[in-house]
């Protein structure tokens, strides 16, 4: 029991700067989570019925039902949605994290990072690259082929590989290089990217892999700029479900959104999830389209901006902020200054260069965030709004204030506080 909101608050943040993230291996989904054997699927954010889903996390699950074998066409898939023939169960229920649609089944390979300070897991599908990729609600046949292809030669090769380690890959030595290497974890993670590579190439070379697959595992991992970011995605939800084990305080212990709500979950508040309507993400667009094509704004990658990079960082990565309609080093610097300004302290772990060294945010307390009116902003891709489309640009946005209002009336409830 703490004796003050504050000392619980300093408990979370010390769970967060404390958490030892490893990646340890490469499964097939439902080997982890037993949920996902049968016709299951898991989808970002707060939980949301077929129904109400937009068009990227619909054409994802389009793709997930042709990628399983459950149907032969796009018409045979809907018809299996339409009628109820799919369960559908939030990623955070499962120690889980997606991108975008965040779209996982059963035989999708996720990685496994375990934190060693409290041997929690947590899982997240690979990353897809850009282009017509699942993740953004494309599902024609190279999508398709390029999901087996991860299944079938990518997520193994890395499995083998890892288990050349002597307990895996740690992460936050990883993380700590890359954001003095200009990335914030969402929008870029050039750097992080490649030092993953960088580390597990010579065990890649070590683990009999056939050379026609060997070849096209490294160009893939040298191609796909945004590897990291599902590796990072993990690592995130991993720390903080550790910080959950503190039942007390308000700290943001998730940032979450299925397309349609806005989520937030606070540490003193359990697994209750207080939402809101989710704002559209406002930035720049591949030639061909514009503001009016945008999906409102979806994923569990807020995970990142929850524990204190991403937006919250936008200052460590100012040659992102171009791409995403954010200004320029002026700007990426007001931001975080803004950020800091809701959050419980610093993290000495990520000391970001061009913020003379100060560690990037942790701890958003939604005590601030009312008393100042300041909400997370969070980097993002943006999605086509219909399905089938996929990213069409990225931005930033906005959480909704009212996630914040709700949860600390509850807080104010549980602690017996009148107004």
């Amino acid at each position: 029991m703490f004796q003050s909101i504050d000392e619980a608050n300093r408990a979370v943040v010390s769970k967060i700067l404390e958490a030892q993230p490893f990646l340890v291996d490469v499964v097939p989904a439902k080997l982890v989570i037993p949920e996902l054997n049968g016709k299951v699927l898991l989808h970002a954010g707060p939980p949301i019925v077929w129904e109400d889903m937009t068009g990227p996390m619909q054409g994802a699950c389009i793709g997930a039902a042709l990628f399983e074998g459950w149907a032969k066409d796009e018409t045979e898939a809907k018809d299996l949605l339409d009628n109820g023939g799919v369960k559908f169960i939030p990623c955070h229920q499962m120690n889980a994290v997606g991108p975008m649609g965040g779209i996982t089944s059963g035989n999708m390979p996720v990685m496994v990072v375990v934190n060693k300070t409290e041997d929690n897991k947590a899982y997240c599908t690979m990353n897809e690259g850009i282009g017509k990729v699942l993740r953004f609600g494309a599902y024609n046949s190279e999508v398709i082929e390029r999901l087996t292809w991860m299944r079938d030669v990518l997520g193994p090769s890395i499995s083998k590989a890892l288990k050349f380690t002597q307990e895996g890959i740690n992460l936050n030595v990883i993380i700590a290089k890359a954001i003095t290497m200009g990335d914030e974890f969402h929008q870029r993670n050039i750097a992080g990217s490649m030092l993953l590579m960088k580390e597990l190439t010579p065990y890649l070379l070590r683990a009999a892999i056939p050379a026609d697959d060997l070849e096209k595992v490294i160009k893939f991992l040298a191609d796909t700029d945004q590897f990291f970011l599902n590796v990072m995605m993990a690592a995130c939800k991993a720390s903080m479900d550790a910080a959950r084990t503190i039942q007390e305080g308000s700290v943001v212990t998730a940032m979450s959104r299925n397309g349609k709500e806005f989520g937030i979950r606070v540490s003193g508040l359990g697994d209750q999830w207080f939402t809101a309507p989710v704002n559209t993400p406002q930035g720049l667009f591949f030639t061909g389209y514009a503001q009016e094509d945008a999906n409102p704004d979806i994923g569990d990658s807020a995970i990142t901006e929850a524990y204190g990079v991403g937006g919250m960082a936008m200052v460590a990565a100012p040659g992102v902020t171009r791409f995403l309609g954010a200004g320029g080093f002026d700007n990426a610097l007001s931001i975080s200054e803004e950020m800091k300004e809701i959050c419980v302290g610093s993290n000495p772990n990520l000391p970001i260069p061009t913020w003379n060294f100060q560690g990037a945010c942790v701890g958003i307390d939604i005590r601030k965030v009312l008393e100042t009116g300041i909400t997370p902003i969070i980097n993002t891709g943006i999605a086509h709004k219909q399905a089938g489309i996929g990213q069409i640009g990225a931005g930033t946005v906005r959480a909704p204030l009212e996630c914040f209002e709700k949860a600390l009336i509850a807080l104010a409830e549980k602690m017996g506080v009148e107004a």
